[in-house]
């Protein structure tokens, strides 16, 4: 005869409540394009009040005809997160339109080669914004964070960190930064009340994959060689949706059949 477990289940974990994304304001980096419009896109969609910003005006009015195209209340201008006087800039706006800062989400970056291209004003100008605008950006975020007693923030790293593929010494550099950044300030900032997340993709269809033109792109979608941005944006929906006794600390999320 089977024994049968008694384990009085708690009758509260058959009600289960997820962190309400609906009124939660959120800044999103490079916010315009491939990943953060899509991010932008869906929390928008979920009722969040989001601001984005990115360095191309035409982007940015794309970016915003589709959020509001998808039900969302969105605002946002032109910025680049490589200068701090831009930086300064957003966060004003931000505290002149937004009442609290919920969540920030870093995400602009760019992609880059092998050490052997370019020279120092070409990786100074990466390392500032694939690492340094996320530092800075952090900075004025906790600040803002920690006189509310609570916020998240979500990294958007690479699998490069771990990878480190052959012929991206560069790009690879900064996204180990972001790696490295991030569990540290995880610790830092936890006993604020801040949650700290950090997301690492693989391969995903956006424009930082120049080496494909769209067309495949889309044929390495199909054949699961590649992830949409809509699949990194639903790793930040489910992410910042959990209970706040619950830290989703790190999250990789690559395509079935990567080759790498």
């Amino acid at each position: 005869m089977t024994e049968v477990l008694n384990l009085n289940l708690d009758q509260s974990l058959f009600n289960y409540q997820l962190e309400p994304v609906a009124d939660k304001s959120i800044l999103i980096t490079g916010g315009t394009t491939g990943i953060g419009r899509a991010i932008a896109i869906l929390l928008a969609s979920q009722g969040a009040k989001v601001m984005i910003f990115g360095r191309h005006q035409d982007d940015l009015d794309e970016a915003l005809k589709d959020i509001r195209a998808a039900g969302g209340e969105v605002l946002g201008l032109t910025a680049d997160v490589s200068d701090p006087e831009d930086i300064q800039r957003v966060f004003q706006e931000f505290d002149r339109q937004m009442e609290k800062l919920d969540i920030l989400i870093n995400n602009a970056a760019l992609g880059y080669g092998p050490i052997t291209d370019g020279g120092y004003p070409e990786w100074e100008y990466i390392l500032k914004t694939n690492l340094l605008g996320y530092m800075a950006m952090t900075h004025e975020a906790v600040e803002r964070m920690k006189a509310n007693g609570w916020g998240h923030i979500v990294n958007i790293g690479s699998m490069s960190a771990d990878v480190r593929e052959k012929d991206s010494s560069v790009y690879v550099a900064t996204k180990s930064g972001i790696q490295g950044f991030s569990e540290s300030l995880r610790k830092e900032v936890n006993p604020l009340g801040i949650k700290v997340t950090l997301i690492e993709p693989g391969a995903v269809g956006t424009d930082m994959q120049s080496q494909y033109p769209p067309a495949e792109q889309r044929e390495r979608i199909e054949q699961m060689k590649m992830l949409r941005a809509e699949d990194i944006a639903a790793c930040v929906l489910y992410t910042i949706t959990q209970p706040r006794r619950c830290d989703v600390v790190s999250l990789q999320i690559r395509p079935h059949l990567q080759e790498i």
